[in-house]
């Protein structure tokens, strides 16, 4: 009787380990299925789900997606192989603080606008694909718009110019 009495007593642990497999398993599927979870970005593809915003330089009009998570801001512009020429990225930082930049995993020449919080830009750096040299704003700055390399250039906008849209007027 007592072989049988712990194998039972076996058999109940195993029968509650594998128990416990389903529940940890409904209870993650719940998590991720709330919302409360949300994925970084999968590795070696570009971030195209990202928010939009409508900004103006002058007459000219910029589709940015929006980058505010770490997460967001982290994976960038990488892995895109093409990106229409009035479309570009908008970093939002939580501070301004000196930001810096660089184009690791990113395919595409840019330019880095480093924007103050009223829309004025304070400097512009030109940005070479796949380099991790680094690129900073010269002061300290919230937002931060990559577009096409040449973009700014061709619409002779420089230092000292604005841009406009919602998160250059809520301030």
């Amino acid at each position: 009787m007592p072989a049988s009495s712990a194998r039972l007593g076996l058999l109940r642990q195993a029968f509650s380990r594998r128990a416990a497999l389903p529940v940890a398993a409904l209870c993650l599927s719940a998590l991720l299925g709330s919302g409360a979870w949300r994925p970084v970005h999968a590795e070696g593809r570009p971030q195209l789900q990202l928010p939009r915003t409508e900004l103006r330089a002058g007459m000219y009009r910029i589709d940015a997606q929006v980058a505010q998570t770490f997460g967001e801001r982290q994976t960038g512009l990488m892995h895109r192989e093409q990106m229409p020429a009035h479309e570009g990225m908008l970093f939002v930082f939580e501070q301004p603080a000196r930001q810096c930049f660089w184009m690791k995993n990113t395919l595409l020449p840019l330019t880095a606008a480093f924007v103050e919080d009223d829309g004025t830009i304070v400097n512009l750096a030109d940005m070479q694909p796949q380099s991790e040299a680094s690129h900073c704003s010269a002061k300290p700055v919230r937002y931060v718009l990559e577009m096409n390399q040449g973009w700014f250039a061709q619409k002779n906008l420089k230092p000292g110019a604005k841009l406009t849209g919602r998160p250059f007027t809520s301030r």
